[in-house]
């Protein structure tokens, strides 16, 4: 067994995949449209689908925000540096909301972005 994907149901489908892209550097995979179901399925992620998990986003026709709810937590991306990660997210116009630095009680150096819906998405810093 092994984690095929993660869905996220977001509210701009667009603006969504332009984050992922964009900001966290993934490719889009592949995207379905299902008008009798009244949806849309987009796939992103660094590798290929039957080697490596990916981020399915899931826009739901004629909605535009989601409760995010307490249970859900975060996903999290290995990045060769925080720091770097963050100043370019920033520049590209994303948000950080906890910047670089170590983590509390601890030594590993990790960040925190927000995707366009309010996901959240932790950037750990690969040791030397």
């Amino acid at each position: 067994m092994r984690i095929l994907h993660t869905m996220l149901r977001v509210g701009n489908l667009e603006r969504s995949i332009s984050f992922y892209t964009d900001m966290l550097g993934m490719r889009l995979l592949r995207q379905h449209d299902y008008p009798e179901g009244r949806f849309t399925l987009a796939f992103l992620g660094y590798g290929d689908e039957a080697e490596a998990a990916v981020i399915e986003l899931t826009y739901n026709y004629g909605v535009s925000t989601y409760d995010l709810g307490t249970a859900f937590g975060h996903i999290a991306l290995a990045v060769p540096d925080a720091y770097r990660a963050c100043e370019e997210i920033r520049k590209r116009g994303g948000k950080v909301v906890r910047e670089a630095g170590p983590m509390k009680h601890g030594t590993t150096v990790i960040a925190f972005v927000e995707d366009p819906d309010g996901y959240k998405i932790e950037l750990i810093q690969g040791k030397e």
